[in-house]
């Protein structure tokens, strides 16, 4: 059977760029410089027009992380009219608190300042995260502290729209426990890891009035990040006044498999095409 079918193009072709550089950092104790990655799918376009980013911060206990882990699913949101761009940052064995998100923080400048080459609407970006990634998520979206604006464009804020985090720790002082080795001790560093100080670098210590607005997506058996971290975070904003949805997956546990099924990533696409 032969068939001729006439097409008039209406979606752009979309190209994925991977390890591209987009910042250079201490590395090796101050003794050497390193460059940061990230990747990204962006319309192949021939016009002025701007699309919505999605900034995708990945998990992994802040000891380990890949940027690239999720790019099928994220690719979803791309098709769906999204600039996405998955962003590498220093693992707690590179660096400590703040580090993590100065390094997301410089990966959300360098989108904007390079907004032309990639057809980005720098007034709608929005960042997602799971666990780790969901508290860089929180942090990066909520803390402002100009502070941790260092590296190159400074003249681009690192500020967004709409935060997803995906079953995030949100107040690290309950982790503070006996154990001297915990994911949470590591990333912030012995000189910030007790209650009083990790209270202070939690995501619950900046929540205030107008935030950008959040999901929140946490499952009901999370074994790891408890789902009381997540509940806590949406009652905290929720009680300043702030856009806020938590969706409880009931018996989901850490990272499973209820996370990538079509209903969730339904339910991020409903968000992010509604709040940017």
């Amino acid at each position: 059977m032969k068939r001729t079918i006439s097409i008039n193009p209406t979606k752009p072709q979309y190209i994925t760029v991977t390890n591209l550089s987009y910042a250079q950092i201490d590395y090796w104790f101050g003794h050497a410089r390193m460059d940061l990655k990230l990747d990204i799918i962006f319309p192949e376009e021939h016009t002025e027009k701007k699309y919505p980013c999605i900034v995708w911060i990945c998990g992994g206990g802040w000891l380990s992380m890949d940027k690239s882990v999720h790019m099928a699913y994220l690719a979803k949101l791309a098709l769906e009219g999204f600039v996405v761009a998955s962003v590498q940052y220093r693992t707690s064995n590179e660096a400590s608190y703040p580090s993590q998100i100065q390094d997301v923080k410089a990966g959300i400048r360098y989108l904007k300042a390079h907004s032309e080459r990639y057809h980005i609407d720098i007034e709608r970006i929005g960042i997602m995260g799971d666990s780790a990634g969901g508290y860089l998520t929180a942090m990066a979206a909520f803390d402002n502290d100009k502070s941790l604006d260092v590296g190159a464009y400074l003249d681009c804020s690192s500020e967004v729209k709409a935060a997803c985090m995906w079953y995030p720790p949100t107040n690290l002082a309950k982790f503070m426990n006996a154990n001297p080795v915990s994911a949470e001790k590591l990333m912030l560093g012995a000189e910030l890891s007790n209650k009083k100080s990790a209270l202070e670098s939690s995501p619950v210590n900046f929540v205030r009035e107008n935030l950008p607005a959040s999901l929140i997506i946490h499952g009901t058996n999370d074994n790891t990040v408890p789902f009381s971290q997540g509940e806590e975070l949406y009652e905290k904003l929720n009680s300043f006044g702030n856009d806020v949805e938590l969706i409880a997956i009931d018996g989901a546990d850490h990272a499973d498999e209820h996370f990538f099924q079509d209903e969730i990533w339904s339910e991020i696409l409903s968000f992010f095409k509604k709040k940017l």
